[in-house]
């Protein structure tokens, strides 16, 4: 009989309010410390529910792999990453975005860990570049631990990060508001990644080594890149990480058909990367482009109103095209209550808003370029 190798844990966040106790319940399978190690977590946006449904799924795949004895590294699997966003409802609105104590976007201002390691591991890196990843890793290991802790979403974040530093692969799993299936991965990763952006079936990936934001994959990406930097070839710090934000369509996508089928995707990739044993089988066909993250046209709306959309989710956009117009229920004049929204560039339109009633410089959709904008600077994720 096959010993299984999982085990459960509710691990309690502190600083809470009066009265409350919230924890995040993990599920671990294979040995601790066996690579690859695989971290993946759903829902960071807790009003993201799509990413949910495919780890409820992929539970039950790893479940039946774990009884036959198939896993090969190690899997760190948090289904519901955040237990304070979900209990955020404003008058039966669930609002799991922002933290409504003043904390911001959940997916923003994550640590910068290598600016937290360098000095901690500069006298220590060698010409071994294994030795420097496991030398690297338990310095973040250590520097998430000794973080001050203030308020509750500082707990949160001192628990996941601890959960993912020391990870080969981190995939944390969202949803946009109307939108095909896209990923977001940073540039050093590319080609490497095709099978991840193939067995998803994305139709839109997107490269940036710095979006801007300080999102919870780039958190455990990008050091790699930053320390590598700064030490030169003679102390080689290899990109250690493969972490993406993968984003499972839109918000109304929740279905057992489609979590279900994600999920299988998810198991076929981490066979492919040995975490789970087993033939994936043949390796699907990529179905979109890849692009610099700077090329995608944020669509902002001109003005205040409706939104009329004159464009299908999946179409092939021309720049200068109308995707919507804008109505002012208000207007006096129903012949002038319109304002176009035209597209920046050509490419594929893949994100709408599912609400229609905008403010002025929201963004309302999004469109996958091939060149690069000049206006794309700075920031380039939506907060």
């Amino acid at each position: 009989m096959t010993r299984r190798s999982k085990t459960l844990s509710r691990i309690p966040l502190s600083h809470g309010d009066v009265g409350t106790q919230r924890s995040l319940v993990v599920h671990r399978y294979g040995r601790e410390g066996a690579r690859p190690k695989a971290y993946l977590q759903a829902a960071l946006h807790a009003d993201e529910i799509p990413a949910m449904m495919v780890q409820h799924h992929l539970i039950r795949l790893l479940d039946a792999a774990d009884a036959a004895g198939e896993i090969r590294g190690e899997i760190v699997l948090v289904p519901a990453a955040n237990p304070i966003g979900l209990a955020q409802h404003v008058n039966a609105a669930h609002l799991g975005r922002y933290e409504l104590g003043g904390g911001g976007n959940f997916n923003r201002a994550w640590p910068d860990l290598a600016t937290l390691v360098a000095d901690r591991v500069a006298d220590r890196l060698t010409g071994d570049a294994a030795g420097n990843i496991d030398l690297i890793r338990g310095a973040m290991r250590e520097a998430i631990a000794a973080m001050e802790i203030t308020d509750e979403l500082g707990s949160l974040r001192r628990v996941l990060a601890g959960l993912a530093c020391d990870a080969d692969i981190v995939l944390d799993l969202h949803c946009d508001d109307e939108a095909l299936m896209h990923l977001y991965l940073i540039p050093q990763h590319w080609p490497d990644a095709q099978d991840l952006a193939a067995e998803i079936g994305s139709r839109a990936t997107m490269l940036a080594e710095d979006s801007g934001g300080g999102s919870f994959d780039e958190a455990f990406s990008t050091p790699w890149i930053k320390l590598a930097r700064r030490f030169g070839p003679d102390r080689p710090v290899p990109v250690a990480c493969l972490a993406a934000t993968v984003e499972y369509r839109g918000q109304p996508d929740v279905s057992d058909a489609l979590g279900e089928a994600d999920a299988r995707a998810l198991f076929r990739f981490l066979q492919r990367r040995g975490v789970v044993a087993g033939n994936p089988g043949p390796l699907p066909a990529l179905q979109g482009e890849t692009v610099d993250l700077r090329a995608v046209d944020v669509v902002k709306a001109p003005a205040t109103g409706i939104v009329a959309y004159k464009a299908a989710l999946g179409a092939s956009i021309r720049k200068g095209e109308t995707i919507a117009e804008i109505i002012d229920p208000m207007a006096e004049d129903a012949a002038t209550a319109r304002t176009p929204v035209a597209s920046r560039t050509d490419g594929l339109l893949f994100t709408r808003r599912t609400h229609k009633l905008v403010r002025a410089g929201e963004g309302i959709a999004k469109v996958l370029g091939r060149e690069i904008l000049a206006h794309r600077t700075g920031k380039l994720l939506e907060d």
